[in-house]
């Protein structure tokens, strides 16, 4: 493993803040409309990093793929449902929310 890509300290300060969260702890972020999903495949924390450090050009590139959004009804609703393993970062005034999967492959 490189030492040349260690992760910076706001990515290990926001690593030491995610946890894992119910779908009801979030549905008032949701309600105020700063609930920002992540698409699985990216890590959350390196997307909330971007988020608080404002790259705008590596998040308008995610927004424009759709690997993250803000989480519309529909969402809320399967969440609300299904009550999925989440887990969540605050980068002020956003929260970002990714659903993990049970078990890993």
């Amino acid at each position: 493993m490189s030492e040349a890509q260690s992760p910076s300290p706001l990515y290990l300060k926001l690593l030491a803040e995610t946890a894992q969260i119910g779908w009801s702890e979030l549905e008032r972020f949701f309600a105020r409309g700063v609930l920002l999903k992540v698409a699985r495949d990216l890590d959350l924390v390196s997307v909330a990093e971007s988020v608080a450090s404002d790259d705008t050009k590596q998040v308008a590139k995610w927004l424009a793929a759709g690997l993250l959004e803000r989480v519309q009804a529909e969402t809320a609703t399967d969440f609300a449902a299904r009550d999925p393993e989440l887990w969540a970062v605050v980068v002020s005034p956003w929260v970002c929310v990714q659903e993990r999967s049970g078990a890993p492959s």
